[in-house]
């Protein structure tokens, strides 16, 4: 996937107030706690990180975690704006997060793992990520069959977040290899119609393994 695109078209869709770029609600399966440290990937215009501040309260904190530089931008004058000092909101590619290994309590993310180019090491930076017995809770879309490669660019595929979808058992079976325990799929969406293929959108939880 062209990542350079990605980030232009994230940077315009960044400045309409009307635009959902999400596939699900993450967050409201989340249960985030008092004191942890959360992180949102893909966060957007950062809607679910000030929310995850909220929640955590001022013993905890939230990372928001974006390629694009139109939503971080927009995302840090909405935490000013609403006065959340407990966040901060980091340009990081999904196989690079920038944060260090075993920072988080919780991941969660809506509708971004799939656009990695290389889905299994994305989890694992998840999974470094993750503090020993920590949690994660995904919304994203898979596909019925193999996505055909002239969707992969398509702008509009890649806003709907379809464009690099694997089919639901690849994505299981990658969770299963990062080393992930207790997957349970919370809610999915029965098939619908993309381009020339269906897709259906589902949110999923797991742990880390509490050791090596």
């Amino acid at each position: 996937m062209d990542t350079e695109k990605i980030q232009i078209r994230y940077s315009e869709l960044a400045q309409d107030d009307a635009c959902c770029l999400s596939c699900g609600g993450a967050i409201d399966y989340s249960k985030a706690k008092t004191g942890e440290i959360c992180v949102d990937l893909g966060s957007g215009r950062g809607t679910d990180v000030l929310r995850l501040a909220e929640e955590v309260g001022e013993s905890g904190f939230a990372y928001g975690v974006d390629v694009s530089d139109g939503m971080l931008e927009k995302a840090q004058k909405n935490a000013a704006k609403l006065g959340v000092f407990n966040v901060k909101f980091i340009k990081s590619e999904l196989e690079d997060i920038q944060l260090p290994t075993e920072t988080a309590n919780l991941v969660i993310s809506n509708c971004t793992i799939n656009h990695a180019a290389d889905k299994y090491k994305a989890w694992s930076e998840i999974e470094r990520i993750l503090k020993k017995s920590g949690r994660f809770v995904v919304s994203d879309i898979y596909s019925i069959g193999e996505v055909p490669e002239i969707y992969r660019n398509d702008p509009q595929a890649v806003a709907e977040c379809w464009a690099g979808a694997t089919t639901k058992q690849e994505y299981l079976d990658t969770l299963q290899k990062v080393g992930f325990k207790d997957i349970e799929i919370i809610e999915e969406s029965a098939p619908y119609a993309k381009g020339q293929i269906q897709v259906a959108s589902f949110t999923i939880a797991g742990k880390k393994k509490c050791c090596s």
